[in-house]
């Protein structure tokens, strides 16, 4: 049995176990408490990730964050979502981990390299109240970057499903199908999401959105996460769903995206890349028990 101190975090809801992998002494600050013992340079198999994240036996999360030391950046920040598998971003998680960072080095200014790049992040006051920006990178809109199966045009797939048609392609760390719907809808949502995740168009399956556009400025997304489900929000879906909008003529180039768990705004730089400002809030601290098979034991 190994003993695992972890943070439960959540930005809009996209919610978070964060485990600090690092050396104890490496930095101090918050989250040095988290570190040493059986952290230290802990990586959870699929089976361990999976059990954490159970939401009736275990914690429960959307994903399981790990952070471990960086030569490029502040930190490393790897990312396994419900179901085990890895993820390249977490735009939401990003802004979390950029607090945690932030109170270790006492700027406001840090850097979060995550499989799919570097993050840079900053404290963000322009909606009056405490968030953090974070430049998600570029918005990759090829069709072997997203990827897809096939030379196809991303703007439109020749893809159908229940009535919704032509969907948009993107990755923004990782792939994204978006359908631009007149009316949201939960139980479509959950419908379509299995399907569109695994369909044979992606190779590496797919994050899955409906969106609503209100007005140029604004637009309302329901997400179906790859290797979790329905999430209350993500980061990367908010700027595959913004840019995509873009894509399509239907908004400005700076939009509110507003999501069941809370909103962000999403802003596509002319320079390619995209900035998401949004909020970051901690839950509580405690300690995992993890046998060798992966199970969790209570957390105290």
């Amino acid at each position: 049995m190994i003993q695992i101190p972890f943070l439960k975090m959540h930005g809009c809801g996209n919610d978070f176990v964060v485990i600090d992998a690092r050396a104890p002494d490496a930095i101090p600050g918050p989250t040095a408490r988290l570190r040493g013992g059986d952290a230290l340079g802990f990586r959870p198999n699929p089976q361990q990730a999976q059990a954490i994240a159970d939401r009736h036996k275990g914690v429960g999360f959307d994903q399981l964050i790990v952070l471990e030391p960086s030569q490029q950046a502040d930190v490393f920040m790897r990312i396994l979502n419900a179901d085990g598998s890895e993820a390249g971003a977490c735009g939401n998680a990003t802004r979390c981990i950029a607090d945690l960072v932030m109170h270790e080095t006492g700027r406001d200014q840090v850097t979060i390299q995550t499989i799919a790049g570097l993050l840079p992040a900053v404290r963000d006051t322009q909606d009056g109240n405490p968030e953090i920006r974070v430049n998600m990178g570029p918005v990759q809109t090829e069709w072997q970057a997203i990827p897809l199966a096939e030379d196809l045009d991303t703007t439109a797939l020749p893809l159908s499903i229940e009535g919704l048609s032509q969907p948009v392609a993107t990755s923004v760390g990782n792939p994204h199908c978006s359908f631009f719907v007149d009316d949201l809808s939960e139980a479509l949502r959950d419908l379509i999401g299995p399907t569109i995740e695994h369909h044979p168009l992606f190779p590496e399956r797919t994050n899955v959105q409906l969106i609503k556009v209100w007005d140029r400025q604004t637009i309302q997304i329901l997400i179906w996460e790859r290797g979790v489900g329905p999430t209350l929000a993500s980061g990367s879906s908010s700027c595959a769903t913004a840019t995509a909008a873009m894509r399509r003529g239907l908004t400005d180039r700076s939009v509110r995206v507003l999501m069941p768990g809370g909103s962000v705004r999403i802003d596509w730089r002319d320079d390619g890349t995209v900035d998401m400002s949004g909020p970051y809030s901690y839950v509580f601290s405690a300690t995992l028990l993890l046998d060798d098979h992966g199970l969790v034991d209570t957390p105290r």
